[in-house]
């Protein structure tokens, strides 16, 4: 029914309904003092950083910000649009949802239109698939089948054709009294000003649906068959259809794989379609744009780890750039975004076929992590040997991770960037934060009546979130991190891989922290205070139980992730490693007092056969 729903009746719908009940019968929670907690629907995750606050009635997750009422948790869960969710929440208290103008005549033209919009596209669909089977489709099915591509692949992503006629299309909707100015809106028919006629925009084409999350076409796109230009041919801007918001082989991920970890971000429809075909059915494209902000907050709504893939040339590196741009400021913790660069005259399509699914999977495995992509760009063409680059390189970095949202990813390329540069971290903090917008204004007073809910009593003030420092709050070491982490919870050993030679034992931390390590896997401590224990009256001791004595200041859904983060740094720095810096490292550990394991002791020798010929 068309017509606008009443505010006052939101408000009084959201008085009555319980946040609790609608998320838990969706979500699994669990009672968490005077909140309710779970794992976040929203992104991949282990440990529950989703609240939910039955007096606020509000849900929030620390792990990647989603929050919202009732309403909002429906629209995003269910996938449903504003009037659907409202329908739905007042079904369950039996309530019948008001409309105002519902009899203004405007209002009714308006809905009708999106109906028959919604129809047209849909009637369309079917139309190019049915004539994909016809004796004219003869190129268009022997085009899909050098391609490789199977029925039940073009069955699955509507694949159809449109004739070459110019009208074939028009004649098929006439008869269906669909009017012609609404197949013109719908981005269908072509209208040329001069003479006033219209005609199909598709023609002697394969086609390809643009689907929304709920399988619905929206839009269009059409690859040529001959010689005609332009090869690839979308859909212009519609009622239903943006460019900027919608991505292609989304709804068919979602179909293939319900519980995504990642999606690979690919550059055309024929590239999301060929590596289906060979069982990657994670890849979506953008549609004759660039990757928008509005398209990385949707899919990290999905999957907590995006892959852009692009060309190895020069305008693949441009893009990727743009597209680093674009993903800094989403990058709160626990998401990833990697960067893949395919070997130049090269595409997915073609790579996948040549190369095999089990060999592109391993390329997208080790696609560069944003943060080496970072660096690597910021490096180039740069002689780091020399000051004036190497603060030419440091300022661009900078300046990237001004635009990161606080948290441990950034606080660990700092480090980085002090590691690369010579320069102590908390200058680098401080150009930071002098540079970050309102810097000098005093900080807010936490307010009381905002619709954040309330924060677990077992958690601290997540990153960024002013939470009080303990004494003695200087900057830690990254391998001080670690155990002032195995400290605070030693259950996340669990978390830890087997063996320990990742691990920098180049300072007295760094041999605390495998002897730590060694411990809890042996002796499986569950307390910190039965691990101090071990090390009363001793030095080491005395090191813990001042890690011990410092706030985290991390919810503990968050501390898990910050662990994971510091392994795979210290094993990319590890990879890194010359021979002679592995070299220092065995033998500073020998002279600590450190038994080298057996492995050890022969790679140790082996590295001094090298170096000494």
């Amino acid at each position: 029914m068309a017509g606008q729903i009443p505010q006052r009746f939101i408000d009084d719908l959201l008085a009555r309904v319980d946040v609790v009940e609608v998320v838990g019968e969706r979500v699994q929670l669990k009672k968490a003092g005077r909140n309710h907690s779970g794992l976040c629907p929203f992104h991949q995750e282990k440990t529950p950083s989703f609240t939910v606050s039955a007096d606020k009635q509000f849900y929030h997750c620390f792990g990647c910000g989603a929050h919202g009422n009732a309403l909002r948790f429906l629209m995003e869960y269910d996938k449903l649009r504003f009037p659907e969710a409202v329908e739905q929440l007042a079904s369950r208290l039996g309530m019948e949802v008001p409309r105002e103008g519902a009899d203004d005549p405007r209002a009714q033209a308006r809905e009708r239109k999106r109906k028959e919009g919604v129809n047209l596209l849909e009637l369309s669909a079917a139309f190019f698939r049915e004539r994909l089977k016809m004796p004219e489709a003869g190129a268009a099915r022997e085009y899909l089948a050098r391609r490789g591509l199977s029925p039940e692949v073009q069955q699955a992503f509507g694949i159809g054709y449109a004739p070459d006629g110019w009208e074939a299309l028009k004649r098929h909707l006439d008869e269906r009294g669909i009017p012609g100015a609404v197949q013109v809106e719908y981005g269908l028919l072509v209208h040329r000003e001069e003479s006033g006629r219209t005609y199909d925009r598709f023609r002697d084409r394969v086609m390809f649906p643009i689907r929304d999350l709920k399988g619905r076409t929206i839009a269009f796109g059409g690859r040529v068959l001959g010689d005609a230009k332009p090869k690839y041919l979308n859909s212009p801007e519609t009622p239903v259809f943006h460019k900027g918001r919608e991505l292609y082989g989304l709804f068919e991920a979602r179909q293939a794989e319900s519980r995504l970890e990642r999606l690979v971000i690919v550059e055309g429809y024929m590239d999301v379609v060929a590596l289906a075909q060979f069982g990657i059915r994670n890849a979506v494209a953008t549609l004759g744009t660039s990757t928008s902000e509005e398209h990385l907050s949707r899919l990290f709504r999905l999957v907590g780890e995006v892959v852009f893939c692009f060309d190895g040339d020069r305008a693949g590196r441009q893009a990727a750039a743009r597209a680093l741009e674009t993903v800094l400021p989403l990058m709160i913790d626990g998401r990833q975004a990697r960067f893949l660069f395919l070997p130049e005259g090269e595409d997915p399509d073609t790579l996948v076929r040549r190369e095999g699914p089990e060999a592109f999977q391993d390329r997208i495995t080790c696609a560069s992590p944003l943060s080496e992509f970072l660096f690597d760009q910021a490096a180039a063409g740069r002689d780091l040997a020399r000051m004036e680059d190497r603060e030419r390189y440091a300022s661009q970095v900078l300046a990237a991770l001004g635009r990161l949202p606080e948290g441990v990813l950034k606080s660990l390329m700092l480090s980085e960037l002090s590691r690369r540069t010579g320069v102590d971290q908390s200058s680098f903090e401080s150009l930071l934060a002098r540079s970050a917008p309102g810097s000098a204004s005093a900080p807010a007073e936490a307010s009381g009546g905002g619709d954040e809910p309330d924060v677990p009593e077992n958690a601290v003030s997540p990153p960024g979130g002013g939470g009080r420092r303990g004494a003695g709050s200087g900057s830690l070491s990254l391998v001080a991190r670690m155990l002032q982490l195995l400290v605070h919870e030693p259950s996340l050993i669990e978390r830890v891989p087997e063996g320990d030679d990742w691990c920098p034992a180049d300072d007295s931390d760094g041999v605390l922290c495998r002897e730590v390590i060694r411990l809890l896997r042996a002796g499986r401590y569950r307390s910190a205070q039965v691990l101090l224990a071990h090390f009363h009256g001793s030095h080491e001791g005395e090191r813990l139980a001042a890690l011990a004595g410092r706030e985290l200041l991390i919810p503990r859904s968050a501390r898990g992730a910050e662990l994971d983060g510091l392994i795979e740094h210290f094993r990319r720095h590890q990879r890194r490693r010359s021979p002679r810096e592995e070299i220092d490292a065995l033998l500073a550990r020998e002279k600590a007092g450190e038994r080298l394991s057996r492995e050890e002791r022969q790679r140790l020798m082996a590295l001094l056969t090298e170096l000494h010929g």
